[in-house]
């Protein structure tokens, strides 16, 4: 199987400090990628190149076999790939549906106007919170009222909701209560069920373990490790996060 998301030998420079050294990603469709790493080992950089925030220097990337050099997140999103950082980015004072829908909004026209559809608004957001099974039901709740689990099912919702192709999960767990947790991860497998390609980035190696089923570890800039999640442990993990290994890139899988 191609890979739906390649990343070919990154280099992002700032200034005199090299943040990624010739990175290098496979991501399929389908699958859970969760990529580890010491704070500092780059996870963040390459995610923001990814989701277009930072230029590369060097190297590049294709999704779906096509180029892909993204200049702003815009253009990212555009193209079907979706972040989903650890604030959220979601606006506190808009409701649930208009967050869904935020800079996308349905438009009808009224007496030859056009008006946002806030009827259809409503009625997908309202299936769609169905769908995904979460304890937020009223599309009109103010995100600001929304415990942090349930912002993350927000998140999730949108992504699913404008078919992307690529979700990258910015450490969605973190503050989070165990049960919020749980449903983050029931969330992330149910995007990989849609076809959907995960890249979870997390720090907990017991729920990377149990979310993912490829498990990439970077340090100093670089990806140095990957394996099926089953075929790997804690310790290895850990082996390669803090230096261990003579040979970036070696991978099991």
């Amino acid at each position: 199987m191609a890979p739906l998301l390649e990343v070919r030998k990154i280099v992002k420079r700032f200034g005199p400090v090299e943040a990624l050294r010739g990175t290098s990603l496979e991501l399929f469709r389908g699958e859970v990628l969760a990529l580890v790493g010491d704070n500092g080992a780059g996870k963040s950089t390459l995610i923001k190149v990814i989701s277009g925030v930072y230029p590369a220097d060097e190297g590049e990337m294709r999704l779906e076999g096509r180029p892909y050099r993204p200049a702003t997140p815009k253009e990212a999103r555009a193209q079907g790939i979706e972040t989903i950082y650890q604030d959220l980015a979601l606006a506190d004072d808009l409701d649930v549906g208009a967050n869904i829908f935020l800079g996308r909004e349905p438009i009808r026209r009224l007496l030859g106007l056009p008006v946002i559809d806030e009827a259809r608004i409503y009625q997908e957001t309202r299936a769609l919170l169905e769908r995904i099974r979460t304890t937020v039901t009223d599309p009109r709740r103010t995100v600001r009222n929304l415990s942090g689990g349930q912002r993350q099912a927000v998140a999730f919702a949108r992504a699913l909701y404008w078919k992307s192709r690529v979700v990258i999960m910015d450490e969605p767990t973190a503050a989070l209560a165990p049960m919020e947790a749980k449903n983050v991860i029931r969330y992330a497998r149910n995007l990989a069920q849609e076809g959907v390609g995960v890249l979870y980035i997390g720090h907990n190696l017991v729920e990377v373990l149990e979310v993912a089923d490829r498990v990439a570890v970077m340090h100093r800039g670089q990806v140095v490790f990957t394996a099926h999640a089953k075929a790997t442990s804690q310790q290895e993990l850990v082996y390669y996060m803090t230096g261990g290994g003579e040979n970036p890139g070696e991978a099991k899988a």
